[in-house]
């Protein structure tokens, strides 16, 4: 069965009060920053915090009665191995799940908690494909693929369905690409719903897979990135033509315009994505001119992310936004000299965090040290407040590595 406007349709109504109806709401600070009209799609209040679970039933309700009964299989990053697991026992059928061996724990462990038999093998999602399709036909279970499978592609497509329904005026779609099966199944949904929508892919520079097949461009890919549920080397064979014909173009964020999306829609929104479900955002950060003064719709495509993995890109966001720095000063090895210091910057209205003291691992004078100093601020211009304060008492005073 082909991918079309009559199969999604027909996952909807499968999907019905068996998944959520996500909000689709209006971002007023978001539409500030970006200076689009941006409407936020939260998938990631699915229940396994994801889209995935949408095509995975779809899928997992085709099966005929033999098959359901052998089991399923799935090759996953976690989302759509959870969303697999999630479904498949609420309808009692056995679930196994392979996926990488990097693949972050809180994913793991919730797959696990499931009801899923996970098998951790690969580098990565292309060499736990090998291992889950061997696995497959060895132990007689269907492969429930997680974007190259019409059945999931028409489930994932009514993401597409739910946002026109709730904002018929959106203008364009922004949709996280990985294999490419929840932009396929949008843009088909949305494409037939209304014509003149434009829909944008978002990939990761580090997996630049679907913009390097649309151009016929050979990839280059790195060793990891922060949206690793978008790190997929090759787009589907079912997905790339649906792309190529009705998306205009995919475009790429880097790490840092990823990291900076997730912790302002923490910020912001008071939500939490992972890498891939803030690839939406990155883009109207990273390419502004795509979409200043129309309407948006991004997909927050997913929630799983691991919460110390958060906790280092909170802090690293605070560093960008000058509100957690660094500062080396330098002062005499004097008793009281410390606690000058500190005075000066309870005045000046700095929060220490942390101090380093240390003597040995310097070239500066004897009797004269280095303190690090990392403080919460209020932005940069409060930290060059402080550095001229402390420089005014009579302390040389610099970020730390300037």
């Amino acid at each position: 069965m082909p991918v079309s406007a009559q199969s999604i349709r027909a996952a909807a109504a499968v999907l019905a009060d068996q998944v959520i109806d996500t909000p689709c709401l209006y971002s007023r600070t978001l539409s500030a920053i970006t200076g689009a009209e941006v409407y936020l799609k939260f998938e990631n209040l699915q229940f396994t915090a994801s889209f995935k679970e949408r095509g995975a039933l779809v899928k997992l309700l085709s099966l005929a009665p033999a098959e359901r009964a052998a089991g399923v299989l799935a090759v996953s990053a976690g989302n759509h191995a959870q969303g697999v697991a999630f479904h498949a026992k609420r309808l009692g059928m056995r679930a196994v799940i392979v996926m990488p061996r990097h693949t972050p724990h809180v994913k793991v462990e919730h797959t696990r908690a499931f009801g899923a038999e996970v098998i951790l093998a690969g580098e990565n999602f292309d060499e736990a494909k090998l291992k889950g399709a061997a696995l497959a036909a060895e132990k007689h279970l269907t492969l429930v693929h997680p974007y190259d499978d019409a059945q999931v592609i028409s489930g994932q497509g009514t993401v597409a369905l739910e946002m026109l329904a709730s904002e018929p005026a959106l203008d364009v779609l922004v949709v996280p690409v990985g294999g490419g099966g929840l932009i396929a199944g949008m843009a088909v949904a949305a494409k037939a719903a209304k014509p003149g929508i434009e829909l944008y892919g978002v990939e990761s520079e580090n997996f630049p897979s679907m913009a390097c097949a649309l151009r016929g461009d050979a990839a280059r890919f790195a060793d990891n990135t922060i949206a690793e549920g978008i790190a997929v080397k090759q787009p589907g064979a079912l997905t790339l033509p649906i792309v190529r014909e009705l998306v205009r173009e995919v475009l790429l964020v880097g790490e840092g315009e990823i990291e900076h999306a997730i912790v302002l829609l923490l910020e912001v929104e008071k939500t939490v994505v992972e890498g891939a479900g803030a690839a939406g955002l990155a883009a109207l950060l990273a390419h502004p001119a795509h979409f200043r003064g129309r309407r948006v719709g991004i997909v927050l495509s997913g929630g799983n992310i691991d919460p110390l993995m958060l906790s280092v890109i909170i802090e690293r966001g605070m560093v960008r936004a000058g509100r957690l720095t660094r500062l080396a000063v330098e002062l005499r090895d004097l008793p009281g000299a410390l606690a000058t210091v500190t005075a000066c910057l309870a005045d000046a209205s700095a929060n220490i965090e942390e101090v380093h003291h240390q003597r040995a691992f310097t070239n500066l004078p004897l009797k004269t040290i280095e303190v690090e100093f990392v403080l919460q601020t209020r932005g940069r211009e409060h930290i060059e407040e402080i550095i001229r304060a402390l420089r005014a008492a009579g302390f040389a005073a610099r970020v730390h590595g300037a």
